[in-house]
């Protein structure tokens, strides 16, 4: 492994012997990404980057490799979606809205429609394709009849859905066993925190 990841990761090219610029190894049976490797982080600072301050060097270069880091992971999460929604057979965007609707089990249009930024047109075509696919249906609501609550077939969505990500979720079970009780919270506690932070800026970005 390279000595100093975050400063390779913060604008060094890579070296040979397997290992990417960010100081881990290539992936087994594959090989970075071009351009993921060779052009990491801010190689030309951003505006209030860690590369722009002035600052101990050797923090900055840990900031822009968490940065960078979140870029890769946000990116292949998305281009894991686009795959998976390929394989099940439907859209990436609907099966966003699935994944949603799965913490509850059950929302109702408008509490969809919020979750998501999609317009009310929107997001009854996306209900529509998914009640049609057989992965939710619609109930009126038992407390206030006026309400349609969307809720997710279980049966369904285990069968085509939860089998397309259980080789993956068989990895991050793995992965999460090499860390610590205490390791793995602080690691549940980075994540409780990111989440607020993208809410955030979602809201940010819709507002504008």
């Amino acid at each position: 492994m390279a000595e100093n990841p975050a400063g390779a990761a913060a604008g060094h090219h890579g070296q040979p012997g397997g290992e990417t610029p960010s100081g881990r190894e290539t992936p087994p049976g594959g090989e970075t990404p071009p351009g993921w490797g060779t052009q990491p982080g801010w190689e030309t600072p951003w505006p209030e980057s860690p590369a722009a301050g002035t600052g101990r060097q050797e923090r900055a270069d840990l900031e822009v490799a968490f940065a960078a880091g979140l870029r890769r992971t946000g990116a292949l999460m998305q281009l894991m979606g686009t795959a998976a929604a390929d394989k099940i057979g439907i859209n990436a965007t609907d099966l966003n809205c699935l994944n949603i609707l799965s913490f509850s089990g059950h929302m109702t249009a408008g509490e969809l429609a919020r979750a998501t930024g999609l317009t009310t047109a929107s997001i009854t075509g996306v209900i529509d394709r998914l009640e049609e696919a057989g992965f939710v249906s619609r109930e009126r609501d038992r407390h206030d009849r006026r309400r349609v609550v969307v809720t997710i077939t279980l049966d369904r969505a285990m069968r085509d859905v939860a089998s397309v990500f259980l080789p993956l979720l068989r990895d991050w079970r793995a992965m999460a066993a090499r860390y610590s009780d205490d390791e793995l919270r602080l690691i549940v506690d980075f994540y409780g925190r990111m989440e607020q932070v993208f809410r955030e800026h979602i809201v940010r970005l819709r507002d504008g």
